[in-house]
């Protein structure tokens, strides 16, 4: 439990997809207009890394690894992350037609967002068992969730803001986005495992 609980803070905090390893930009930039937009889109994403997480892991050490197929790991992992992206499309059109209008093409950009097969990746590389692996994702999913909800936040505040007009739009969302990433690292000198009591 306390392994889980190390891998959930470090994924989500310490080490954030988003602010820490710069991975997951696209949507990151292009969906924080809006809170409510942003928000749908950190559903997908974490529903998407969760379930990817351990589907891979399964693929991983079921199909690939048994059959000396390591070196499709890539393919496979890309096609796993592109059907679930499929299902959350139908999902979100179905129940949700504004908000699948809003999130536009970036919707279907969750399956070659990086943020997605780096953490498949990463779980194979930490040697994670199936359980670590979910918790693993859905900490990772959670912690880009947080990351572009606060810049999305911020962002609709500085439409109301005086901001010199050579900074506006993409340059202050890039300053934006570097003073975030600057707090998220003041929880890299965080002792997880002593927080946790390991």
């Amino acid at each position: 439990m306390r392994q889980l609980l190390v891998i959930l803070f470090s994924q989500a905090l310490v080490n954030n997809f988003m602010l820490s390893r710069i991975l997951g930009t696209c949507p990151f930039i292009g969906v924080s207009q809006q809170v409510e937009t942003a928000t749908g889109m950190s559903l997908a994403v974490v529903f998407v890394m969760t379930v990817a997480s351990a589907i891979t892991w399964l693929v991983q050490n079921f199909i690939l690894n048994p059959l000396n197929m390591v070196y499709l790991q890539t393919v496979s992992f890309i096609l796993v992350i592109a059907a679930l992206v499929q299902l959350i499309e139908m999902v979100i059109r179905k129940s949700s037609p504004s908000l699948y209008r809003a999130l536009g093409i970036y919707l279907p950009l969750i399956t070659t967002n990086c943020a997605v097969l780096g953490v498949a990746i990463i779980n194979y590389q930490a040697n994670y068992t199936l359980l670590e692996s979910a918790v693993s994702g859905a900490a990772g999913g959670l912690g880009w969730a947080l990351a572009i909800i606060l810049f999305a936040a911020i962002r609709e505040r500085q439409r109301l803001a005086p901001v010199p007009r050579a900074m506006q739009g993409f340059p202050i969302a890039l300053v934006t986005t570097g003073l975030l990433a600057m707090a998220f690292l003041g929880f890299s000198g965080f002792d997880v495992a002593r927080f946790v009591g390991l």
